[in-house]
Formats: structure tokens, sequence, C-alpha cells
């Protein structure tokens, strides 16, 4: 099955880094072959694996806090202070060469990107708890299953969003995600863990396949504001703006989660307890 191409929008080419001689250069070096980018792809397959088994090994061993979860999954945040204290600092170095009077900006986003930015961080923070509270009553498979539905709600949201067209492999994807998730709602409560309502199930059900869309939603919507940013600027979107995006989203989803647990008197367990030291325990 042949596929066109589909042509880029003036936005979309902003986004992708302009003119010709970057898009020549990008191609001279392919991205498996960046160790930054290998890094991160890296970390987020550890962190994709080892995080759902380790939350439900919490829930497992009595653990209640979906807030506390929920916090866990952006609270670090400030280990992406010091590879920006390191572009600022090298920035602004090359700026005081260039120009003596200029001094280099704190931060490359813009007061619109920053608020568009701040918004997707209370959706990440509301996906975060959906997520937790769905992991507390669904086995670690079913709820991998299902997250991983977000791949066909982001196919569908970037067709809406961005105008991406499908093509043979998206609706490949689209089609077997549905179906699998089909499949795990007619069998519903036949995985259902032990001790676990039948209410409870079909909830963090729910839950689940919700947080999967919504994130789904979230991916061309961060998409779109880049590129709109980009087109505003003129300039691409360089790794160090996409570090300060993902360090915004990370302090606002945060605070969002400590909200929560504000709310719900949840920082108590903060402090050691006989219950909370066997847990540390049975997570160990």
């Amino acid at each position: 099955m042949e596929i066109e191409a589909t042509p880029l929008s003036p936005q979309q080419q902003a986004y992708n880094g302009g003119g010709s001689e970057q898009r020549a250069g990008a191609s001279a070096k392919p991205l498996y072959r960046n160790p930054v980018v290998v890094v991160n792809f890296l970390l987020m397959a550890v962190g994709t694996v080892s995080g759902p088994l380790l939350f439900r090994a919490y829930f497992l061993h009595g653990g209640s806090r979906k807030w506390l979860t929920c916090l866990l999954q952006t609270a670090a945040w400030p280990l992406l202070l010091p590879p920006l204290c390191v572009s600022f600092f090298s920035r602004r170095r090359r700026q005081r060469e260039e120009s003596a009077t200029e001094a280099a900006p704190l931060s490359l986003m813009s007061g619109r990107l920053l608020a568009a930015t701040v918004a997707i961080g209370l959706v990440i923070g509301v996906i975060d708890f959906l997520y937790a509270y769905g992991l507390a009553y669904l086995p670690v498979s079913t709820s991998s299953i299902l997250v991983s539905t977000q791949l066909a709600f982001t196919a569908v949201f970037a067709l809406v969003v961005m105008r991406h067209r499908f093509t043979a492999f998206s609706v490949n994807a689209v089609v077997l995600l549905v179906v699998g998730a089909a499949m795990l709602g007619l069998n519903g409560g036949g995985d259902r863990p032990a001790g676990v309502s039948r209410a409870q199930y079909y909830a963090g059900f729910a839950m689940t396949l919700g947080s999967a869309a919504m994130y789904g939603l979230v991916l061309p919507l961060m998409e779109l504001s880049q590129a709109q940013h980009a087109a505003r600027a003129g300039a691409p979107v360089t790794y160090t703006l996409v570090l300060e995006i993902q360090m915004v989203i990370g302090i606002t989803a945060t605070a969002f989660s400590a909200v929560g647990m504000l709310v719900n008197r949840e920082f108590h367990v903060m402090v050691p307890s006989g219950d909370g030291i066997r847990m540390y325990l049975a997570l160990l």
C-alpha cells in the first residue's frame, strides 16, 4: 500500500527547524546516533517498565495513597535543573562573545507558551491521578494494555489537531489496540485481583482508559503549542526549550498533586511509622 507524503504547514515547517541546511544537517546525523536521544529513550524504557511494577507493588502491600502515587510520577522534575543551568551559562557565555550589551534570557519560553505549558501540566496532573487510581485496582498487565491505547487516541487527535494523515501503520495500530481494549472489557472481572470489588475494577478500568485518552490529546496539543511558538519566534524548537517545557509541566503537575495530598490529608504518610517501614521493606 503506497502512502502519500503529507505536505507540511508553515507552522510545522518552522517546528521542524526551517531551512534546508538544518534539515540536511539533521539527515546527516540520524537521531539514533545522538547520545542525548539514546539516553532519553533508555531512561523512558526503564521508567515505563519499572514504574507500574513499583506502584502496583505499593498497592499490593497495603498502600492506599493515590495522591502520593500521583505526585511521585512528576516529583523528579528537579533533575532537569543541572542540564538547564549548564545550557543557560553556555548560552550566556556565547551571548557575551557576540554582544557585550545584550544579556542572555533566563528562559527561552514565551508568555503564551508558558501559559499553554502550565495548562498542559494541570491536565498531566489529572492524568496521573486517573492512572494511579486505575493501577490501584487493576493488574499491571491489564493496566499496561489499556495505557497502550493512548497510541490510538494520539493518532486520532493528531488528525484533528495537527491534521496528520492516517497511514497504513497507524490504522493497523488503532484497530489492534481498540480490539484489545474491547476484548478486555468483554472479559471484565476475569483478571480482577483478590479483594477488589467489581465496581472498583470497572472504575479502575474506566479511569485508566480515560487517562490514556487524555494523554493522547495532550501530545498533539504539546506539538501544536511548540509549532506555534516556533512560527512566532522564527526559531526551531531546541533541546533546551523542550527541557524547560518538561520542567514547567513537572512543577505544575507536582503542585496539583501536592494540593490533592493536602486536601486528603496524605502528608502524614511521610512520617515514619511501623506500617510505613514495613511497606518500604516489602517494596525492597
